[in-house]
């Protein structure tokens, strides 16, 4: 069923308005945004009905503004910088949480942060929903498919994603020739990139996956153009992902310039259930 009214939580990137236009096309009347200070984009602040604006460390003024905004469903989408949890000035509330937590990943804290959003009586909706456009499934998405040592290489950083995603350290990996290259943690998809491709040179493949019971109210593995760009910059030669279970933005444009650069981009079958599209 439709959400009559809905909160788009908004970091930063392209997500933030994928997701709004695609809620708006499903039917959605009445979009609110809840941006974060330095990162919602001024597009995405246009194409709202209504919205507000909090810094990062402003959990408890902006649940206060959720519990009255007259909307019960919340969607996450778009980037926090992780710098952010550094150099950030918190509230009571945000310390306290931070305070509790023995293990400060991306699956603990937000979702605690989502236990004090519901407390309110908002529901958080998977990420994925209204996304169906945007994610991929099963087979060779580009011109050009992954060549033996390509796939040999895809197979072994598919296992490997998944045992370091099962522990909650991250969902991208980099491998060259049987070589792990670079595992992502706390920096970023963009990051491990850099550092993978600049330790093994050109021809690294890049995995990216979802971790079993994942869930998918926050943290859904996203591609976009700017990765791609990244990925030629760097030498990667392939990338490939679990079918169903990421989100690419403007997947055309996506495709288009991994065929233009020769970077062959592939979903890979599991046995893992896809990512809801639906509230």
């Amino acid at each position: 069923m439709v959400p009559e009214a809905l909160v788009v939580f908004s970091g930063k990137g392209d997500y933030p308005l994928c997701a709004l236009e695609g809620a708006r096309a499903a039917g959605v009347r009445r979009i609110l945004v809840a941006g974060v200070r330095g990162m919602v984009g001024r597009n995405v602040l246009r194409a709202a009905d209504e919205y507000a604006v909090f810094g990062v460390g402003e959990l408890e003024r902006s649940l206060d503004w959720l519990e009255t905004c007259g909307a019960k469903h919340m969607i996450l989408t778009g980037q926090i910088t992780p710098l952010a949890l550094f150099r950030t000035r918190f509230d009571a509330l945000t310390r306290r949480i931070l305070a509790e937590l023995p293990v400060k990943n991306a699956h603990t804290i937000f979702g605690r942060m989502i236990r004090e959003v519901e407390a309110r009586g908002v529901r958080v909706i998977p990420s994925s929903c209204f996304m169906g456009a945007h994610i991929p499934g099963e087979g060779t998405l580009t011109r050009r498919g992954p060549d033996e040592r390509e796939a040999r290489d895809i197979a072994f950083g598919h296992r490997a994603a998944m045992g370091v995603c099962g522990l909650d350290i991250g969902q991208t990996i980099l491998v060259k020739d049987g070589m792990v290259l670079a595992v992502e943690a706390f920096e970023g998809t963009n990051a491990t990139v850099k550092r993978g491709a600049r330790l093994g040179g050109k021809g690294a493949v890049m995995v990216k996956v979802a971790k079993a019971g994942h869930d998918m109210r926050f943290d859904i593995p996203v591609f976009g153009e700017h990765t791609v760009r990244l990925c030629r910059r760097f030498g990667v030669s392939a990338v490939a992902f679990q079918a169903h279970r990421l989100v690419m933005l403007g997947r055309e444009r996506v495709v288009a310039l991994a065929d233009r650069y020769g970077i062959a981009l592939v979903g890979l079958p599991t046995d893992l259930p896809p990512a809801p599209l639906e509230p």
